[in-house]
């Protein structure tokens, strides 16, 4: 099962885990993997089984031009895409606009009209609501609306923002426990913009004939969670800071709640910041491992190639440079849909990352070789390929590895990406962390992160010692 990248999903992708695991089946939830596209595409593939949505959502975005609206209709349309959909589980979290309570009341603002006779105010929303079908093009010309400083954010950053006076309105979930801990207003939406966006399943055809006895499970949650409730779920996730509540874990909220719902008894193991942190260390690390193996594997044979030949040289050079103008993010993006999610994607890009360093770095260190010493290889009667491996690579060598190393170092930053795709390493923990504004969590992820590329630089700094030959490094000391 999958969720997205708020703190509801995440609960409600516990909980139908815990539904999974009691009608036997073996479950693993990625979650906070993103929007609505990195899901739906997802299910699609057979990444994953299920994942919860919303009606509204699927109306707009997902089945976008097609005109279809009404539960029948949207549930007619999935089964079309060998798709199927549940009833709706009981809320309605439609979107909304908020702002600040004490900002809003000394400009009088109550209502999404009000904001007509506000020109001046910043407003930010989440990357999606900027390109949704219901978001900000549709609302900005329904309310006609006069804002140029609009700014797209992360949907957990947004709130930050407000804090921050960086911006005054974001767009809001109508159950998120958000409204109450930043103490906002959630503006009437006195034209009636937003449609109902009921909480449904969206679970694989198949998945009906693999596990029936798992549908069923799962279909358990139907008409069972309420507006209230769902609010009151999500406040045990984040309470206000001014409160004495600690903080609950989503999957202990969602076996809670089926406990009180259901009387199903769901067992959730206690992780530990160290084993935690253990599990993330390892991530990261065969996230960064693999993909560093693999480049060097073709990155140094390309360096090489580009050195003995000029003309093919600029071909492959410029191939790997326009790699790397390509923002990490849609990199990872675009692997995707060629590698589903999980470990895959990310070790592709973080591969595709590392090749520049390499290969240029291969291709300067063969080409500042001295003519003399050419000429002395070739004078000794030295085939091409025992020139190569004798004289070129060990010469070469401090460059090459200069250029490993700083692959290296992006590498365990760049990996940090991964937890957007499901990849683990400590991008989830940075992920969670900024969206439950928790600064420790951030802080557990970001601290080790920087010391382990601060272990690579060393690993290969004292790696010289074995791979550069003495004499080089004696002219360089």
């Amino acid at each position: 099962m999958g969720s997205k990248s708020f703190t509801e999903s995440v609960i409600l992708g516990e909980a139908i885990a815990h539904l999974a695991r009691s009608a036997g089946a073996r479950t693993e939830h990625k979650s906070e993997l993103g929007g609505t596209r990195v899901l739906w595409n997802a299910l699609l593939r057979g990444d994953i089984d299920v994942y919860p949505e919303y009606t509204g959502t699927i109306a707009q975005e997902i089945l976008a031009g097609t005109g279809v609206e009404g539960e029948e209709a949207i549930a007619a349309a999935m089964s079309e895409r060998d798709v199927l959909m549940s009833r709706p589980l009981g809320f309605n979290n439609t979107y909304a606009l908020g702002m600040k309570e004490e900002i809003a009341d000394r400009l009088g603002i109550r209502k999404i009209t009000d904001l007509v006779e506000h020109p001046e105010l910043y407003l930010g929303f989440s990357n999606e609501f900027m390109e949704r079908g219901d978001g900000w093009p549709s609302l900005r010309q329904r309310y006609r609306l006069p804002h140029r400083e609009v700014k797209g954010l992360e949907h957990s950053l947004a709130y930050t923002g407000l804090e921050a006076g960086s911006i005054q309105v974001t767009d809001l979930y109508s159950t998120d426990a958000d409204i109450r801990y930043h103490q906002l207003r959630v503006l009437e939406d006195d034209l009636g913009h937003f449609p109902a966006y009921h909480a449904v399943l969206l679970y694989r055809a198949d998945l009906l004939q693999r596990a029936p006895e798992v549908v069923r499970a799962l279909l358990r949650l139907e008409g069972l969670i309420s507006d209230a409730t769902m609010t009151g779920l999500n406040a045990r996730a984040k309470p206000p800071v001014d409160s004495d509540i600690d903080r609950v874990q989503e999957a202990q909220i969602a076996a809670d709640f089926l406990a009180g719902a259901l009387e199903l008894y769901a067992e959730v193991e206690e992780i530990s910041v160290v084993d935690r942190l253990w599990a993330r260390t390892v991530e990261h690390i065969t996230l960064v491992g693999i993909s560093l193996a693999a480049a060097i594997l073709i990155a140094v044979p390309l360096g090489v190639v580009a050195a003995r030949s000029p003309r093919l040289g600029q071909v492959v050079l410029s191939g790997v440079g326009v790699i790397q103008t390509i923002p990490a993010l849609a990199l990872l993006v675009l692997m995707i849909p060629l590698f589903g999610l999980g470990g895959p994607p990310a070790i592709a890009a973080l591969f595709l990352y590392s090749l520049l360093p390499i290969v240029r770095n291969t291709f300067t260190g063969l080409g500042d070789i001295p003519l003399h010493i050419r000429e002395s290889a070739e004078a000794l009667g030295l085939k091409p390929g025992a020139r190569l491996r004798l004289v070129d690579m060990p010469m070469a060598s401090r460059s090459i590895l200069a250029g490993i190393k700083t692959s290296a170092v992006i590498n365990v930053g760049f990996a940090a990406l991964g937890g957007i795709v499901g990849a683990g390493g400590y991008g989830q923990t940075i992920m969670t962390g900024i969206r439950l504004n928790d600064l420790g969590l951030i802080m557990e992820g970001a601290v080790p992160a920087a010391l382990m590329a601060l272990a690579v630089q060393g690993l290969f700094d004292l790696s010289e010692r074995v791979l550069v030959p003495k004499g080089l490094r004696l002219e360089a000391a």
